[in-house]
Parts: structure tokens; C-alpha cells; sequence
């Protein structure tokens, strides 16, 4: 090494950008891109606007959306598992599914239906299909944009085909799903569905057009139907909501009038502290572990009661 080299001072390190803290604006304008726009590059111009650069835009939209990498608690091999890919006559043409039950089982299963978020079913909400299955139940989860050629991999892909997806014959292969479940040979006939954000809004379509084939749900945070269609309800209802989820929550009084005066039976949580998909344990901003487990185990209690 000579003699310049070894003199040379030290050169200082870049200074590392240091990520904003998220902040409820942050959040809401993650969700006005992911339910509404869909423009990513608007959505990344007015971030970087309100946090000063494009690396931190880009850091906080790593910490608000979901990471697919995380996406996984039960490995899909799981030895306790039986999982399969099935496919069933939908509303004009084949729908297809995700299907899991408890290796060990003997005999009839209570049987559960998870709907997928807007960007179809994607690797977490398999994972999510595992871990029903792992309570006791055959659970099927639908792919709804099978029939516009599969889920994608780019979750963009994925909220415009979602965002392009005819609602009567989305809520007809909901039907079909639900009759596909009932029937299947491993099932007891009972059935109960979950989704979350969009899934959520589907379970609670599902809910009035199943009528009495559909004993029991507990959509997340999802849209909720005309109360004029709310009579046509018979399942059972467990209801989540985030605090902090204006776009969602401003259906909720209209929808719990609309329930009173039908006599539907229900319980209405809303878990104090949490954002819109707070169950999504791969959006680190958004996900909230105690409101989680406490939704979730309301979620499997209902089941285990409604379904037995």
C-alpha cells in the first residue's frame, strides 16, 4: 500500500436515511391508493411529498403493506395438514380453491370458507386457510379471480382484476363455494365463512345471499350490505372493525339499525388502537398482535359453537 494511501483520511459513511414514524395520514393515504386509485405513482408522489424523499416513501410503504416473505406461519407442507388445490362448477365457467383439513380427522368436519383481501389469494391468506384447518375444520379458501386467469404475484395485478370483477356473479360463485363446501364429502353440511378487507365485505354478501345454507360469520372490516337486504340473514354474525378506518366504519351505524330491526343474532367489536387489516401479520404497520389473537379466537369460538 503506498504511502498516499495509508494517509488518506478516513472517508465518513453516508448517513443512513432514518424512516419516518407512520403516522394515521401515512396510512389513510396507503389506503386511499389500495381501495380507491390504485395509482401507485400518484400514491408514492404524495408520500414522498409529506416525508421528504423517495427512500422514505419508500421505507414507510415497506412497513404499511404486506410482505409477502413473512407471509407464512404454517409451512405448507405441515405434517398435521392435508392441503389441496380443487376446482368446482362456479357462476359461467370453473371456480378453483384452496382446500385444507387436519390430517388426523375421522369422520365429518365442521367446515369454514376464507375470502381472501383485494389482491386475491395470495401466499398469507393460504397461511390463514392453514391455521382454520388447524382448529378442526375444513376450510376452503376460493380463488375469485380464478376465472380472470389466477391470482398474480404483483399484488397491483391483483386489486385491478379484483377492482374489475363483475359483483352478481362474484357473489354467485360465493354461493357456489358455499354449496361446493356443504356438500363435500369430508364435511358435516355445516358451514361458516371469514374474509378480510374485501373478503370481508364479501362474507357479508355471502350472508345475505346464502341465506339459510350459511350458519355463521365474522367478516373483518368489510363493507357492509343495503340494510333493505339485511332481513335475508340468517348465520350468526361476529363482526371486527379497526378504530381507525373512517372508509369502513361510516357503514357501521346504518348496518347495526338495519340488524336490530331484523333480529339478527350478532356481537359488534371494534379493537381500540388498530388500523384497517389489523389481523394481516405481514403488514408490520398495521398488523396489532393482542386485537388479532382477541379477534381471532372470537372468530374460531363462534365456529366451534355455530358449526358443531
Amino acid at each position: 500500500m503506498s504511502q498516499h494511501d495509508t494517509d488518506r483520511p478516513p472517508q465518513s459513511a453516508p448517513t443512513p436515511e432514518i424512516t419516518p414514524e407512520i403516522t394515521q395520514e401515512m396510512i389513510n393515504l396507503y389506503d386511499e391508493y389500495t381501495h380507491i386509485t390504485l395509482d401507485r405513482r400518484a400514491y408514492l408522489t404524495r408520500l414522498t411529498a409529506l416525508v421528504g424523499s423517495t427512500a422514505a416513501a419508500t421505507a414507510v410503504t415497506s412497513l404499511i403493506e404486506a410482505d409477502k416473505a413473512s407471509a407464512q406461519m404454517v409451512p405448507a407442507d405441515d405434517a398435521r395438514l392435508k392441503a389441496e388445490r380443487v376446482t368446482y362448477p362456479g357462476e359461467g365457467g370453473e371456480m378453483a380453491g384452496y382446500l385444507v383439513r387436519p390430517a388426523n380427522a375421522t369422520g365429518k368436519l365442521p367446515s369454514v370458507i376464507v375470502i381472501h383481501e383485494n389482491r386475491g389469494l395470495v401466499p398469507h391468506i393460504q397461511d390463514v386457510a392453514r391455521r382454520m384447518a388447524l382448529e378442526g375444520f375444513l376450510v376452503l379458501a376460493p380463488d375469485f379471480l380464478h376465472q380472470s386467469g389466477g391470482t398474480p404475484t404483483d399484488e397491483d395485478q391483483g386489486r385491478a382484476l379484483i377492482g374489475k370483477l363483475d359483483t352478481p356473479r362474484t357473489i354467485a360463485n360465493a354461493k357456489a363455494s358455499l354449496a361446493f363446501l356443504k356438500a363435500h364429502a369430508s364435511s358435516n353440511g355445516k358451514v361458516g365463512a371469514t374474509g378480510f378487507c374485501w373478503g370481508g365485505g364479501m362474507v357479508n354478501a355471502l350472508a345475505v345471499a346464502g341465506g339459510a345454507d350459511l350458519l355463521a360469520a365474522a367478516p373483518y372490516y368489510g363493507s357492509q350490505p343495503a340494510a333493505a337486504d339485511v332481513a335475508k340473514i340468517k348465520a350468526r354474525l361476529v363482526l371486527h372493525y379497526a378504530a381507525n378506518d373512517d372508509r369502513i366504519n361510516a357503514g357501521i351505524p346504518a348496518y347495526r339499525e338495519a340488524l336490530d330491526k331484523a333480529g339478527v343474532k350478532y356481537e359488534l367489536f371494534t379493537y381500540e388502537g388498530t388500523q384497517h387489516a389489523f389481523n394481516n401479520d405481514t403488514a408490520a404497520a398495521r398488523y396489532h398482535k393482542a386485537a388479532a389473537d382477541l379477534a381471532w379466537s372470537r372468530t374460531v369460538a363462534l365456529f366451534k359453537e355455530a358449526l358443531a
